[in-house]
């Protein structure tokens, strides 16, 4: 894999070569096709520009994934900035929050008050030029702003703005995600039996629910190319959590019985468990009645496969009791990784319970460049064989790019260094997309 471009560094697929400019955000990949011809290929969402008025994970994570991609993202941050800046140690290399860091690389900062007029002129100005606006503030506040959807959209019929609430449009709570795990259902099934209930050890779904907003984003982008129009996504904490239940929530629909906290154990498969091995845990993941077979041998307890108790994995859920000591019995003779090597050998799905650095380096032992370039931040989920993510920034300062031209390649004229409008400032969006009328 070959890199070029700034410090910041972008990587490109085997077989092409990447070339950024900073701060348009627009990568273009030199692919070499089958006829060895070599020819340009824009990012993903090149010529994408998003307002970013989000704040804190959810919105900030998702609108960092566009920028990978090569979406212009424009971070709006009051005088203080985002409150993550402040939420240090740790701190990275240079000092700063890594919580900021680990959602905001790619992207450019802008201050703006927006409780004064110049500072709500300027946003409206910089909204009113973006083909996706992008807000978690309580419901109702960007009206009061006049940057809620439907004032845009009378200016821009063509933009896209994604709302991201803890409970949707009509409360008013605030969506802290410890709070949706509690009143969401998760930390029901969090714990040990008889335990406290426990949330997740990362904002789990702060982080689902920008997974969501990505998606809808995306949906509506594609849905413009047909129409020209744009619309209004919406997305809440706390639907993200219901829906990311899955089995857990269509159980408890269907019997009307809401499922109890099981530890480490699955509620319909077993042995699904963590389990001590001589020197450290391990994971075992039996999906199927053939995978307890070969473990049982593996262990040289062959006959547990031919137990009516443990034949079946209803059976062996209704009897895990049983099962379980005669396992860890087992795994005690021997150390965790030994365990783990015979299993994965065998096809018996374990693995280590690693810390997060040694998951990291797990991931890189399989070959996955689990970390984005210069070591700060894990790398984007996605790979594009054509038009990979590319690493252009780290995250910015606190306005970083006030003195930037907000609109770079499609400046109006008229513009001002620092994105005031002049005497283009009623003009045209930049991205006007005229409706497409039926065939």
């Amino acid at each position: 894999m070959r890199t070029t471009g700034p410090a910041g560094s972008a990587s490109a697929p085997s077989g092409t070569s990447l070339r950024v400019w900073w701060p348009c955000t627009v990568a273009l990949f030199a692919a070499t096709g089958d006829d060895g011809e070599e020819a340009e290929v824009q990012a993903v969402l090149a010529g994408i520009r998003v307002a970013d008025f989000s704040r804190v994970l959810a919105g900030p994570y998702a609108t960092m994934l566009m920028a990978d991609f090569g979406a212009d993202v424009i971070k709006v941050e009051p005088p203080g900035g985002d409150e993550t800046r402040a939420w240090r140690p740790p701190v990275d290399a240079l000092g700063r929050s890594t919580y900021f860091g680990a959602v905001n690389r790619g992207k450019r900062s802008v201050v703006l008050d927006l409780t004064t007029e110049a500072g709500l002129a300027r946003a409206r100005r910089l909204a009113a030029s973006a083909d996706v606006v992008v807000e978690n503030f309580r419901p109702g506040v960007m009206a009061r702003f006049g940057l809620d959807h439907a004032s845009l959209a009378a200016g821009n019929p063509a933009i896209i703005s994604c709302s991201i609430t803890g409970f949707g449009a009509g409360a008013g709570m605030p969506g802290y995600d410890l709070l949706v795990q509690a009143v969401g259902g998760l930390m029901s099934v969090t714990g040990h039996p008889g335990g406290e209930p426990v949330k997740a050890g990362v904002a789990l779904v702060d982080v689902i629910t920008a997974q969501n907003a990505l998606s809808g984003i995306l949906l509506a982008l594609r849905e413009r190319d047909r129409s020209g129009i744009g619309q209004h996504v919406e997305v809440n904490l706390l639907q993200s959590l219901l829906s990311a239940l899955v089995n857990q929530a269509s159980s408890t629909l269907a019997t009307g019985q809401a499922p109890a906290r099981l530890g480490n154990r699955h509620p319909s498969i077993a042995p699904y468990a963590v389990f001590r091995a001589a020197d450290r845990e391990l994971v075992l993941a039996v999906g199927n009645d053939r995978q307890f077979r070969t473990l049982a041998r593996l262990i040289g307890r062959p006959e547990l496969a031919d137990d009516p108790r443990y034949a079946t994995n209803p059976a062996r859920v209704a009897a895990r009791d049983e099962l379980e000591p005669l396992l860890e019995a087992a795994f005690a003779t021997r150390p965790a990784a030994e365990w783990v090597g015979v299993c994965t050998d065998a096809g018996v799905p374990a693995g280590l319970v690693n810390d997060i650095a040694e998951a990291v380096a797990f991931a890189e032992g399989l070959g996955l460049d689990p970390v984005a370039p210069g070591g700060a931040s894990i790398a984007n989920p996605v790979g594009l064989g054509r038009t990979p993510a590319a690493y252009t920034e780290g995250p910015p300062g606190l306005g970083e790019h006030d003195g930037a031209v907000w609109a770079d390649a499609g400046a109006r004229p008229g513009d001002a260094p620092d994105g005031r409008a002049g005497a283009a400032e009623n003009a045209a969006p930049r991205h006007p997309h005229p409706r497409k009328e039926p065939a």
